[in-house]
């Protein structure tokens, strides 16, 4: 098959890299225009614009869906893995066989932008992926194979999607066979659908209140990006890693204890493991706590 794929994150390299090196034919990536980066907010291209330049394919960074051409007729059929655009049904008509998407989570359950990161600040134990055929509604379409995946104790959301990044090579092989031999998609069973929105800033900020297990979940779910926050001294902490304790403290009150920082919350203390201070590299929370040397009866908000 004549196939183009529409993605922006590393997670859809593995896939990429698969068809590549099958009997299809990879003839177009699409991908978002190049945004800005870093503090000194220069242009850099998205992780799969950087692997289709590096491997001479050829590349297309629409800037909207008004701007997308009439190449897909030319298609087979369009792979999207993370593109970040809700497009319209008459693209997705364009193509032969229409349009798959590579999503993370076991549809109907976690539709939307975040599935991974939710899986975890929701305290589920799997997840996994989900192949379907695209439709204009938020990842609603039939589905053509899934496979379950145990969400391990302490993962961050980062890491997590790097695993369920491998199974995306065998599932899309898998759908490919199905299309070529006229094997149909399975409706979802929409009464069970959850969601799964986007990340926001303002529920990054951790609540010391909550249980320890809530914020761990939340921690972890946030990591990488965009990252738990809590306040100290007046300055922002982003909370990269973090993991249940034995012991118990006041609520918010932080120390430096056995070599653990520790966190109260409204049972169990939180354990930090690895936090980025304001306008500092990411360190261990055992590092920047000898730093800041802590008072005692010091509280983190």
């Amino acid at each position: 098959m004549k196939i183009a794929v529409a993605a922006s994150p590393d997670v859809a390299i593995p896939t990429l890299e698969y068809l590549q090196s099958s009997s299809h034919n990879l003839a177009l990536v699409i991908s978002r225009p190049d945004s800005q980066v870093g503090r000194g907010r220069e242009f850099a291209p998205t992780s799969v614009s950087s692997w289709a330049l590096l491997n001479r394919i050829e590349l297309y960074r629409p800037s909207k869906v008004t701007d997308f051409d009439e190449r897909l007729r030319e298609f087979d059929l369009v792979i999207t893995i993370g593109y970040g655009l809700i497009l319209p049904q008459y693209l997705l008509d364009q193509p032969k066989y229409g349009f798959i998407n590579l999503h993370f989570s076991l549809l109907p359950k976690l539709r939307g932008a975040a599935p991974v990161q939710r899986a975890i600040i929701n305290g589920l134990t799997e997840t996994g992926v989900t192949v379907f055929k695209l439709n204009a509604g938020m990842d609603t379409g039939p589905i053509y194979v899934q496979e379950r995946f145990p969400i391990a104790a302490e993962v961050t959301a980062g890491e997590l999607l790097i695993e369920l990044a491998k199974l995306g090579p065998n599932l899309i092989a898998n759908t490919l066979t199905m299309i070529e031999t006229g094997v149909e998609p399975t409706e979802q069973n929409h009464n069970l659908a959850s969601t799964a929105p986007k990340l926001s800033k303002l529920e990054s900020q951790i609540t010391w209140d909550n249980s320890a297990t809530q914020i761990v979940n939340q921690i972890n779910g946030y990591s990488p990006n965009p990252g738990a926050t809590a306040t100290f001294r007046g300055d922002v902490i982003k909370i990269n890693r973090a993991r249940i304790s034995d012991f118990q403290l006041s609520v918010g009150e932080i120390v430096l204890a056995s070599g653990k920082v520790l966190v109260g919350t409204s049972d169990l203390a939180v354990e930090l493991i690895e936090v980025t201070p304001a306008g500092k590299r990411t360190m261990s929370a055992v590092a920047w706590a000898n730093g800041a040397r802590f008072s005692a009866g010091e509280m983190i908000e």
